[in-house]
């Protein structure tokens, strides 16, 4: 038995059968490092990148907290955005399968507030949201944190660029003082000790690295005067062809400005941004999951908590505003021993921010030259795959499988022509080979999911 094994932790037997079935057997580091203090009770504070298995730290340790014959929320997980929340939800699902009994539920903005009142007046073990939101039922007396025995706030840092200082604050003020406390933040800004010495008892602190290796990813950085940001851009995107890329940008306008301009020039790019709302962010996002769009335009808040491995490339548009959020944006691609490359433009302005990231990682950068016109010459990459939004989701009762037997039973596409599909409470998201598209969107409209029609229509 390795010190790095799940099973030499003093946790639940319920929990240690159930990682063993889910094949979570060895320990990532930020696990090995943090789970045996947060088992102990000790407050935390973790620095760690987004894939390096912190949900399931937390999680785990939570779930050893918990006592299911208490009716009443113990355990709040705080979140900046509501992909990240709804991650965070199904994981600690996941993990407490093993106990009868969990409920877990999620508290966002964006999504409609009487039903989440009536799941409230139901009861709920573990809550995990958004400051906005979560605040919001704690000032109207819907939500009440007296039992809490566990707080973690993830991905800290973004909290508080996105605003939720106050309200994490407020929340804070309401949650016991006797109490264990976990903060996560892949960053740490001058701000988070404000929070954490509001939130932390004489917390141990663990700090990991990325679980990509460096060397799987390619940076080059390009000497880009400003006004040829947008023609370098293409550039590079014309000589890498990528089939999944995400463009970095500091501000909203800039995300609006470059996918406008990349749609012109006949790619396939979408923007994601704060001023999006809830329905075409989670559009925005399915489709360039499931491959039906190549390229994402997005700021850092926005993308934060996406759920997307092995990115082709990454390309800062402009250097982020430190380098922190540098290594954790080209993070997102080289993943899993894949290979990937990251592109950085930068101007003469951009001089103490490279200097910056240099003595970061510890490296001397090199400045490339833009690919040659000639690239110009090639066709644009175009996605091979589709997207069909299907009007019916959890609430309705749907699932994957009855979306996936829908398409390929009685004379049906075949199966391998079916990508991700996506289930949200009222519409679902399937993707499909092009070339079958026209073919999959007829079964569904002429066909029925659990013996009921749904309305289903292509997403252009």
């Amino acid at each position: 038995m390795t010190q790095l094994s799940f099973s030499s932790l003093s946790l639940k037997s319920e929990l240690v059968s159930n990682l063993a079935s889910l094949n979570y057997n060895e320990m990532t580091p930020i696990q090995a490092e943090s789970l045996p203090l947060i088992i102990e009770g000790h407050d935390l504070i973790g620095q760690a990148k987004t894939g390096s298995g912190k949900t399931a730290a937390f999680g785990l340790g939570l779930l050893q907290n918990l006592d299911v014959t208490q009716f009443c929320v113990q355990s709040l997980i705080l979140c900046p955005t509501r992909e990240l929340a709804d991650q965070v939800a199904t994981e600690i699902r996941k993990l407490a399968r093993g106990i009868q009994n969990i409920k877990v539920l999620t508290l966002c903005g964006g999504m409609p507030v009487r039903a989440q009142v009536s799941s409230l007046e139901h009861g709920a073990h573990i809550i995990v949201g958004t400051p906005g939101r979560v605040l919001d039922h704690l000032e109207k007396e819907r939500l009440d944190l007296s039992q809490i025995n566990t707080l973690v706030l993830d991905e800290a840092d973004k909290m508080l660029e996105m605003g939720f200082q106050d309200a994490v604050d407020a929340i804070i003020e309401q949650a016991p003082k006797q109490r264990q406390s976990l903060l996560f933040s892949a960053t740490f800004p001058k701000q988070i000790e404000s929070i954490a010495s509001k939130l932390l008892v004489n917390p141990k602190t663990v700090k990991v690295a990325s679980t990509h290796s460096e060397s799987s990813i390619s940076q080059l950085f390009f000497n880009v005067p400003n006004d040829q940001r947008l023609a370098g851009l293409e550039l590079l995107l014309m000589k890498y062809q990528p089939a999944s890329c995400v463009v970095f940008c500091n501000t909203k306008i800039e995300t609006l400005e470059v996918t406008d301009f990349l749609a012109s020039c006949g790619f396939s790019a979408l923007a994601l941004n704060g001023d999006l709302e809830q329905k075409d962010r989670d559009q925005a996002i399915v489709r360039f999951a499931n491959k039906s769009v190549s390229i994402l335009v997005a700021t850092d808040v926005a993308s934060r908590g996406l759920d997307i491995d092995n990115l082709d490339a990454v390309i800062n548009y402009q250097l982020a505003h430190d380098p922190d959020t540098h290594v954790h944006r080209i993070g997102r691609t080289g993943r899993a021993g894949s290979k990937g490359v990251a592109c950085s433009l930068f101007s003469h302005n951009d001089s103490h921010k490279v200097v910056n990231i240099e003595d970061y990682l510890d490296m001397r950068i090199e400045e490339s030259a833009l690919p040659d016109d000639s690239v110009l010459n090639q066709a644009v990459y175009t996605p091979t795959m589709g997207t069909i939004r299907i009007g019916g989701g959890k609430k309705q009762k749907v699932r994957a499988g009855d979306i996936l037997g829908a398409l390929t039973g009685d004379t049906g596409i075949d199966s391998k022509h079916v990508g991700k599909i996506n289930v949200f409470d009222h519409c679902a998201y399937v993707g499909v080979d092009k070339g079958v598209a026209a073919a999959a969107l007829k079964k569904l409209e002429n066909g029925k999911i659990k013996g009921k029609k749904y309305r289903a229509w292509r997403i252009r």
